[in-house]
């Protein structure tokens, strides 16, 4: 090899490594085949190059694309694997120069008739990543009536295998933007299900809950316990929409605070005395551990309340008769406070653990659970446990039972006001 000729090679290298950075920094499909037809026509001094790629239903191959005006009507021409130079080399893996196009019985002549240009020379070589070939990549008519030589197939065939992997990430990224994109529009539109379905349904409720509860002053004796099953029943969906509207207002921001200095003592105080007969009703003991000096905390007294609520509603559901549920409150420095539900309950495996705050996440299999919930309780109780500045975790053992634990910022704490 001489100087001349070594130069020439170098220089080649040098160019395959610029469009090698130039196709992995394309990730739009469209961009990126443009590009590459561009090139097998520049590198191979071609008229013209173009690129076919595999029908995955019809197994057919289609042009996506090639360089001049023609390139639309391609487009819309279908080539089937046998009987065409195409299909030969997606068939065979194999490059395949053709001198003489329209002497070949190989030669898909429709092609050429659609677009009324005349196919004289071609290199064909496939697209493929790892074992699996995807396409086509074709050079058309080598410029000045040459032939195509083993340099131009060892040219095209190095930008075969660059471009074929920059076709299936563009592939692939297109495929993420688009699933991302449909996983949105269904976020959306649970949200806004959500909402409009919460928003419709409370004024009748209300006024369900309001004739029982007149109709039960009004009857005799032995209609009142039916009376009573649908105002626990009502009340039961007013929960679940009051739930749904929570996790609305707190996705959307629109949640509202209404901070004021509490003691957190008094709170868990009032909280488990309401939840006292429900749990000596499942058969558990409810206890408290509080220490002796206030425990102030800055927050929104309502929300501070779903919050203890739905760790404890969670808590006594989940622990079989005979059980015990412990709130514990104490200070854990200077800057928090911390609240935690202990359960010896059925626990939560560890590999659910990191999902157990996500909404509608149920650690029981829909179809065979258990116990009720729409599996929002938790959700909502990061959500307002982050909005007044603190967190929560838990730990669990399965079989042994769960501790929820809730770091809240005590009263003066600059987290304590931000939001």
């Amino acid at each position: 090899m001489n100087e001349k000729e070594l130069q020439a090679r170098l220089q080649r290298m040098e160019r395959m490594l610029e469009i090698s950075r130039d196709l992995t920094s394309t990730t739009a499909l469209e961009p990126l085949l443009n590009k590459i037809v561009a090139l097998a026509a520049e590198l191979t001094d071609s008229e013209a190059g173009s690129i076919l790629l595999q029908d995955p239903n019809t197994k057919e191959l289609r042009f996506r694309t090639a360089t001049g005006s023609q390139s639309q009507q391609l487009t819309s021409i279908p080539v089937p694997l046998k009987g065409s130079i195409a299909g030969t080399v997606l068939t065979s893996g194999e490059p395949l120069i053709v001198s003489d196009a329209q002497a070949d019985p190989r030669h898909y002549g429709g092609v050429g008739q659609k677009i009324g240009e005349q196919i004289h020379s071609l290199l064909a070589v496939p697209l493929q990543v790892q074992e699996r070939r995807i396409g086509v990549l074709e050079a058309v008519n080598k410029r000045g009536g040459r032939n195509f030589s083993q340099d131009d197939v060892d040219t095209l065939m190095t930008l075969a295998a660059q471009a074929a992997v920059a076709i299936e990430n563009a592939r692939l990224v297109g495929a993420l933007r688009s699933a991302y994109e449909q996983l949105g529009k269904l976020d959306k539109l649970k949200s806004d299900f959500i909402s409009i379905a919460s928003h419709e349904l409370r004024t009748p409720l209300s006024l369900i809950l309001l004739y029982a509860a007149v109709l039960r002053d009004q009857v005799e004796d032995d209609a009142e316990e039916q009376l009573d099953g649908v105002i626990r029943a009502a009340q039961r969906l007013k929960h679940i929409i009051e739930t749904m509207l929570n996790l609305r207002y707190l996705e959307s921001g629109q949640m509202e605070l209404h901070p004021s200095y509490l003691d957190l003592r008094t709170i868990v105080e009032e909280v488990c005395k309401d939840y006292k007969a429900l749990a000596e009703t499942g058969g558990l003991v409810l206890t408290k551990r509080l220490p002796a000096e206030p425990v102030s905390v800055y927050a929104d007294d309502e929300k501070l309340r779903v919050v203890l609520n739905n760790l404890l509603s969670n808590a006594i559901r989940f622990t079989p008769s005979g059980g015990r549920v412990l709130v514990q409150v104490r200070r854990r420095d200077d800057e928090m406070a911390e609240l935690s539900v202990t359960d010896t309950g059925v626990g939560i495996p560890s590999y659910e653990l990191e999902h157990i705050f996500d909404r509608f996440y149920q650690v029981e299999d829909h179809m065979t659970r258990r116990h009720g919930g729409m599996g929002l309780g938790l959700a909502i109780v990061k959500g307002l446990v982050e909005l007044h500045g603190g967190r929560v975790w838990a730990e669990s053992v399965e079989g042994k039972g769960s501790r929820f634990t809730v770091l809240w910022p005590l009263a003066g704490h600059p987290q304590a006001t931000a939001s």
